[in-house]
């Protein structure tokens, strides 16, 4: 595989694309000021004003902004001040929280008192004492780090170690996680004594942080075009991973964009348009609603006679096969539901959800088939982490 990022800034906001094998994978859009606000992966000491137990649910206040908590989690908190100790949690209780989704719509952000921290080879959270390992790590090298790991088991906190740690050294791993420790460690000492709504945390800026998600296997080149950008990514670099600094390019030719060289317009304009076509005649059509997406599967152009039932398996697969990637690039997440053209014949169902689980395993966030109902519509769920492609674009054009 391989991978590239351009980096583009226009009216205040910055564009993140990650290219594989010369296509657009990913595309993700945050505005610069938007650091200013509750971020994804910030931490606060949050104040509950509301508990509804009849959906399981809190409302914590982060300092003017009013959070989704699920108050399960409360008896594995960290509390700067509790009101009552016979009660798992009140109104008025004090606690470090994270947020952990965006505001969707009318959604509020949803926060959680299981912090993690994320390094470029490991995950430290205290909402899970496990050690685990990416799955898209090769089997023998998942046993080997998990055996190595074990002494780290603890009662506090797990270890989930990522997809990039495949290229590193166990010391190299085992540096981070310590890291990582101290910083938890650091953030459970002081939050006793900082007031409430404070930030303990600030998550970097959103396109910083999308750098350190991506893969770096594969990655060649991260072209960033505009001056400023370029040296605020660099610094980053220098600061969190020095040795991708050598990756970076600077994209300074006054004739030509960096969009118009790789006209990112046109697959941007692609990836919101709610048509698309597959590469033998049927089409999709990718239609967002506030509850869930819809997709339908079209033959189209393309008609064959001969064997129906072969023909729109074959279209099936194809259309399996684009709806993978445009989950990933719209970023669409929730309940997603698809109706595929219908195949009488049981073998050949079993043939396309085979095909289709193995498509949705290669998305870096977690996506799965759920089950197929009596109408044949395939029920997929994607987990929700931020806002997707087409709500940036509204919010980026109000």
């Amino acid at each position: 595989m391989q991978r590239k990022v351009l980096m583009t800034k226009e009216k205040g906001c910055v564009w993140t694309w990650l290219m594989e094998n010369g296509e657009a994978a990913e595309i993700h859009c945050s505005r610069q000021d938007e650091h200013s606000g509750p971020v994804l992966g910030n931490v606060y000491i949050g104040k509950v004003q509301n508990i509804a137990a009849n959906i399981g649910a809190a409302f914590i206040d982060i300092g003017g902004v009013n959070c989704y908590y699920d108050i399960s989690q409360a008896k594995h908190a960290i509390f700067a001040r509790k009101q009552s100790e016979k009660k798992a949690l009140c109104i008025g209780d004090e606690l470090v929280v994270q947020i952990s989704r965006e505001a969707v719509k009318t959604k509020a952000p949803t926060v959680t008192s299981n912090i993690s921290f994320t390094g470029r080879f490991a995950v430290l959270t205290s909402g899970n004492t496990r050690i685990g390992v990416s799955s898209k790590i090769p089997k023998a090298l998942r046993e080997e780090l998990k055996e190595q790991l074990s002494p780290m088991k603890n009662e506090e906190y797990g270890i989930i170690v990522r997809t990039n740690a495949k290229e590193a050294s166990f010391e190299e791993i085992t540096e981070e996680i310590e890291a990582l420790r101290e910083k938890y460690q650091h953030l459970k000492e002081t939050a006793a004594y900082r007031t409430c709504f404070s930030c303990l945390e600030c998550a970097a800026k959103p396109y910083l942080t999308d750098l350190k998600n991506v893969y770096t296997d594969g990655l060649e080149e991260i072209i960033v075009e505009d001056d400023e950008l370029y040296k605020e990514v660099h610094d980053f670099f220098e600061k969190e991973q020095p040795e991708y600094t050598r990756l970076l390019t600077h994209y300074n030719d006054p004739m030509l964009s960096l969009s118009g060289l790789y006209s990112l317009k046109h697959v941007l304009g692609s990836a919101l348009h709610e048509k698309v076509w597959l590469k033998h005649g049927g089409y999709l059509v990718i239609q967002p609603t506030e509850a869930l997406t819809v997709i339908d599967v079209n033959s189209g152009k393309c008609v064959s006679k001969k064997n129906q039932e072969d023909a729109a398996l074959k279209i099936n697969l194809e259309a399996a096969k684009e709806i993978a990637r445009q989950l990933r690039l719209r970023n669409l997440s929730g309940i997603i539901v698809i109706d595929f053209i219908n195949l009488d014949d049981p073998d050949k169902m079993q043939i396309l959800l085979k095909e289709f689980r193995k498509l949705l395993s290669r998305d870096p966030i977690q996506a799965t088939l759920v089950d197929v109902t009596e109408l044949q519509l395939v029920e997929v769920t994607r987990k929700k982490v931020r806002k997707p492609l087409y709500e940036c674009w509204e919010a980026k054009n109000e």
